[in-house]
């Protein structure tokens, strides 16, 4: 049991490596933070508001990621891109396809942040600024510094506010992976709050949100009210799908649903249009890479047709799946359980099946 518990904890922290070199050194020695827009080829562009950016035009859609726990990232002067070859996937580009359909491609960081020795530490930074450590960040000396006195969830949400502020496009869709998928979901209920405040255009609230092997601790937080993050995500999400926020999931570890190390949170998965992906393809101490998985294959899916529902013509879900369907899905009462294709790491091939929840 207790090396199950240090395998989790390790496929957690592990990162999914951007290629070395991409960012230059100054980017972790100096604190920085918020939203990046990418272009072809992992080239990209910090958004600063009213300036003009080579890669985002206010009329496309748009979708944007937001990573998890970042353990050793600021030494190893490390962020996440969209080539993800380093964590088990494809030597791709996997911002292309959507590129080529138009899309902005962006990524919210928070990695320096994100940057601690244990997850909850680093969870706790999402929600506040008073949690047990603050709202310091690692520099890549390795060093913490004090930080900011509002949360990482609110600094990513005035970054996505302020650099969206004229955005007139139709459909803007949040990917969070791990620890991330709770930062996607805070960022969507500041956006909805704001929108209904009259602070906000309604065309800047999430249209999608996709949940990649989601990540909540366990037990009670202080910080918020003796509730459980799992427990806060759920009254969330519930209150954004009144909003028309449609929400998709997707598990390829047991990373965070053994129970043991994160809270499974089913309540939440079933709210959602889960799918369990089973990427047998990578062997069963491959924890690391089944959990980072989630990530390249939602990505990567978006280059491809929708996937079936084994024997029938219906439609699963992916990246490239409809909105409606999405939210017919969602609004269903089974899971998707991956059936074809688990041992291929190319989503082309993959069929699901049908299950209660």
């Amino acid at each position: 049991m207790r090396q199950l518990l240090l395998s989790c904890l390790l496929c957690l922290s592990s990162l999914a490596h951007a290629a070395t070199g991409v960012f230059p050194d100054s980017t972790f020695q100096n604190l920085d933070h918020g939203l990046y827009w990418f272009g072809y080829g992992d080239s990209w562009q910090k958004a600063v508001p009213g300036q003009s950016n080579a890669y985002y035009s206010a009329s496309k859609p748009t979708v944007i990621y937001v990573h998890g726990w970042q353990n050793g990232s600021s030494q190893a002067k490390n962020r996440e891109t969209f080539n993800r070859k380093d964590a088990g996937g494809p030597d791709l580009d996997l911002a292309y396809a959507w590129l080529a359909a138009g899309y902005n491609v962006g990524i919210l960081y928070w990695n320096q942040f994100a940057d601690e020795g244990e997850v909850k530490d680093a969870e706790a930074k999402i929600w506040t600024a008073t949690g047990p450590r603050a709202m310091r960040w690692k520099n890549s000396s390795g060093v913490y510094s004090t930080g900011p006195s509002i949360s990482a969830g609110e600094l990513l949400f005035r970054s996505y506010r302020d650099n969206l502020a004229g955005y007139s496009g139709s459909n803007i869709r949040l990917l969070g992976h791990s620890l991330g998928n709770q930062m996607a979901i805070v960022i969507a209920k500041k956006i909805s709050d704001a929108v209904t405040a009259g602070s906000m255009n309604s065309k800047l609230l999430p249209k999608r949100v996709a949940l990649l092997d989601p990540f909540y601790s366990n037990y009670a937080k202080s910080y918020l009210g003796n509730k459980w993050v799992g427990e806060v995500c759920r009254s969330y999400v519930s209150e954004l799908k009144t909003k028309g926020v449609i929400f998709e999931a997707y598990r390829s570890s047991g990373a965070s649903s053994t129970g043991f190390i994160g809270d499974s949170n089913s309540g939440l998965m079933n709210m959602t249009a889960f799918t369990e992906l089973k990427p047998w393809y990578f062997g069963s101490t491959q924890l690391t890479e089944k959990h980072n998985a989630a990530v390249w294959h939602y990505l990567w899916s978006f280059s491809f047709n929708p996937p079936l529902i084994t024997g029938t013509s219906s439609q699963a879900a992916s990246a490239k799946t409809s909105d409606s369907r999405i939210s017919t899905l969602m609004s269903g009462t089974q899971k998707l359980v991956h059936d074809q294709g688990a041992y291929t790491k190319e989503p082309s091939d993959d069929n699901f099946t049908l299950q209660a929840r």
